[in-house]
């Protein structure tokens, strides 16, 4: 049984490390401010002009005026600071962001991603992804595996427009951990309840096992 977006974002927070500044883009990735331990210190950056995000808060404590750059409603960490979107921009640029944690509409071997717009299709605009691929220090994608068909997402190349080019080096997706190298995809861990083989097999680029590939321990 493939992960739930919960599992994949609790999987996720055991990438970030103390002292780190994190962007998390919109979907999943939100939901990795949930499960980031209080023993860490990490600065959780939101594009709309925050530094010092907190996790969601509860019914009863909704400041309709404090959300993240997907219009959700959210909390401020004690020492937290609000800036204009231009500052957030500026930081993200300026390389001040040690990891992004985005989603995908898909992922190939290659490490380029496609996240922002599907041709036809009406889009509000293509957002920060594009900066912030390219002014992170590291890319984590979260994602799922296969679309509503069945189809991979992990491609052989990307068939949408791209957001970054060569960019992607770790997915955390709800069928496992995959490294991106430059010999394409590698399984690091896979969900509990799947094997190694199902997950190559649901696998449209060339994926391959890592040595120490390992059942998530989630």
């Amino acid at each position: 049984m493939p992960l739930t977006r919960e599992q994949i974002a609790k999987r996720i927070a055991d990438e970030v490390q103390d002292g780190y500044t994190v962007n998390l883009g919109i979907g999943i990735p939100t939901l990795v401010a949930n499960y980031i331990p209080p023993e860490k210190t990490v600065m959780l950056q939101s594009e709309n002009g925050l530094l010092g995000m907190g996790p969601f808060p509860p019914d009863n404590e909704v400041d309709a005026d404090l959300i993240n750059a997907g219009k959700q409603t959210i909390t401020a960490a004690k020492g937290a600071s609000f800036f204009s979107s231009a500052d957030s921009f500026a930081m993200i640029r300026g390389g001040h962001i040690d990891l992004t944690v985005l989603g995908a509409m898909e992922v190939d071997e290659q490490g380029n991603i496609a996240n922002w717009m599907v041709p036809g299709k009406m889009v509000k605009g293509m957002g920060g992804a594009m900066d912030l691929v390219a002014g992170a220090k590291n890319v984590i994608v979260a994602m799922q595996h296969a679309d509503k068909e069945g189809n991979s997402k992990l491609r052989t190349k990307c068939t949408l427009p791209l957001t970054g080019v060569r960019c992607i080096k770790k997915i955390v997706s709800d069928y496992g951990v995959i490294e991106v190298t430059d010999q394409g995809f590698v399984l690091l861990e896979y969900a509990p309840d799947m094997t190694p083989e199902q997950v190559l097999k649901a696998t449209e680029g060339k994926m391959t096992l890592a040595p120490n590939c390992k059942a998530m321990n989630i």
